[in-house]
């Protein structure tokens, strides 16, 4: 391609809206525009470098199983009603109802397709004898992004590799589950990203049943929870600590409770104040409903509770902050002033909870707290559990090494949808004695955009974006210097047999100052520079510059192309060493 004959638009300046890097370099490099809110268009360069990607996912997924269809954005919204989703994502669902023929018909954009494929193989499936299919396409979603912002980040409109698996039982759902998350860590190894297979909330089926894949970012929307020593990485919801029960005995250090008179206080940060104490001192007594049954939960008050920790701690399925209502009944009080001792409920404390020596906590009394409250003495716990978010400095639940906190894009999720949709949709399957089940399903999703977007908000130094080989728009540019003819001989003689060669390559035949072009090279991060000059000519050399070398080198003109194709062959095959076998 010849830069004159394509649309990149470059631009020197930061654009003033553009909150993050990725946003600013995928502007600069002339890669997307922004149409309104949430709605980009794809220059040539950005689709070149989406569609490249996208053919990584589409090779990876194949060879693991996967069969591509295609379908249709345009959903009946009867679908999300019989699986309880159009309440579930309420303003996020693009819906409306349309006048077709005499009546009128509700429709949706699709969010996502799980109803669409269930519903199909509900249709068309119905032996034990056609399982296990794993059925994916690659479509654009549309969900009503209340804050579109970071560019492509976080937009009304992706494109998404979506798949669905459909399984007989549960080993054969964690076979292809597990060829899935191979498949996910050779795409991103492939497209060039780092990033971090994460543990997060399990499925309906329980065990390891969900993984994200996260490409750690300092602008990243996610927090990651990571232990570079033992490589134990989850996302904060789903993240374990190597916290351990601690004595249950009183302290010998605990002091008299005193009941004191706090009028209108019942936040942590308003007990504090008007305490002149510091949080961690603080029990936070959480009122749950638990299966529709009142439970408290100790928490340290500078901590934040954990509901998915919770619930596993406690066995249940439903849980849910309890309604004033029922804190009055356990507590005798208004909500803020709930406490352990005395308590009408069964109560479940956090790991941290006995380790407070001389505790402040609400006096299940209106206006009222509680000091000097410890364990032991003034309320009893049988065991602690791990019901809180994991904080840095935590041990690793692998029995090594510290967590830290750190942010991620989520690139990736794979996880077990167990009979939710099957049973919901009516897709059953008849087994060898003609009895009739749910068929059980997985469900694995990547964000294609978010791959490019993850690469320019971490693959960039002060001039531009760094691209990998892989996905690159161009793999190389060919830049003459002058508009001699020599020169421009010299340009096209490159460019075409480097075309012939299977190379992809830009030709830079713009009447543009050498400045000009080398910024904007180095602005858009192509690979490998060719630079082609009247004086090179004369000593019979051009120049190579990778876009990451500090200097470039001089070859022969006559060894210029091989020179090329040899170290293309190598850079390609040092990429292809960090993609897992």
């Amino acid at each position: 391609m010849r830069w004159s004959k394509t649309l990149i638009p470059t631009m020197k300046e930061v654009p003033a809206d553009a909150e993050i890097p990725s946003h600013q370099l995928m502007l600069r490099a002339g890669l997307i525009r922004q149409l309104m809110a949430g709605s980009y268009s794809y220059l040539p360069l950005g689709w070149k470098a989406l569609r490249k990607a996208e053919a990584i996912v589409r090779e990876e997924i194949e060879a693991a199983g996967g069969i591509e269809i295609h379908m249709p954005a345009l959903q009946p919204i009867d679908l999300f009603e019989r699986t309880g989703r159009r309440e579930a994502f309420g303003n996020v669902l693009f819906q409306w109802e349309q006048r077709r023929g005499g009546g009128r018909v509700q429709f949706a954009l699709g969010p996502t397709h799980e109803e669409v494929v269930t519903d199909l193989v509900a249709k068309h499936i119905s032996s034990y004898r056609q399982l296990p299919i794993n059925l994916f396409q690659i479509q654009t979603k549309f969900r009503n992004e209340e804050r579109p912002r970071f560019g492509v980040l976080r937009t009304s409109e992706f494109l998404m590799k979506d798949a669905y698996s459909f399984h007989t039982n549960v080993e054969s759902l964690n076979d292809t589950y597990k060829a899935m998350y191979r498949a996910y860590c050779r795409i991103f190894a492939r497209c060039g990203v780092e990033y971090l297979p994460v543990e997060a909330e399990s499925g309906p089926i329980g065990g390891d049943a969900s993984h994200e894949f996260m490409c750690p970012a300092n602008n990243g929307e996610d927090r990651i929870v990571h232990c570079r020593k033992t490589g134990y990485a989850a996302n904060l919801e789903r993240a374990d600590t190597g916290r351990v029960q601690p004595s249950l005995e009183t302290s010998a250090d605990a002091k008299p409770i005193t009941k004191l008179h706090t009028p209108n206080v019942g936040s942590i940060e308003a007990v504090c104040k008007f305490l002149k104490c510091k949080p961690p001192r603080m029990i936070k007594t959480l009122i749950y409903s638990a299966d529709d049954k009142a439970v408290a939960v100790l928490i340290r008050g500078d901590h934040e509770a954990n509901e998915g920790k919770i619930r596993r701690a406690l066995g249940v399925t439903k849980l849910e902050m309890a309604t004033p209502e029922v804190i009055l009944q356990v507590t005798g009080a208004p909500v803020g002033f709930a406490g352990p001792v005395g308590i009408k409920c069964p109560i479940i404390a956090d790991h941290d909870i006995p380790l407070i020596v001389n505790a402040i906590t609400g006096a299940n009394e209106g206006d009222h707290h509680l000091t000097n409250v410890n364990v032991g003495r003034d309320y009893v716990l049988e065991k602690t559990f791990d019901l809180r978010n994991a904080v840095a400095g935590d041990p690793s639940p692998r029995g090594e090494g510290t967590l830290e906190l750190v942010h991620g894009i989520e690139i990736g999720h794979v996880f077990k949808l167990g009979t939710k949709y099957s049973v919901s949709l009516e897709a059953y399957f008849s087994d060898e004695k003609e009895q009739r089940h749910p068929i059980i399903m997985g469900c694995y999703g990547i964000g294609v955009n978010r791959i490019i977007a993850s690469l320019a908000e971490t693959k960039n130094d002060e001039n531009g974006l760094i691209w990998p080989l892989a996905v690159a728009p161009y793999e190389v540019v060919v830049i003459p210097l002058q508009e001699e003819a020599t020169v421009v001989e010299a340009a096209e003689s490159v460019y075409t047999q480097l075309q012939k060669a299977g190379v992809d390559v830009l030709l830079d035949d713009r009447a543009q100052r050498a400045g000009v072009k080398f910024k904007d090279a180095d602005l858009i991060g192509f690979p490998l520079r060719v630079v082609i000059g009247g004086k090179g000519l004369q000593e019979g050399l051009i120049e190579l510059k990778w876009r990451t070398a500090a200097e470039p080198i001089k070859v022969p003109v006559a060894d210029a192309i091989a020179t090329i194709m040899k170290q293309l062959a190598e850079r390609r095959a040092e990429e292809a060493a960090s993609v897992p076998s």
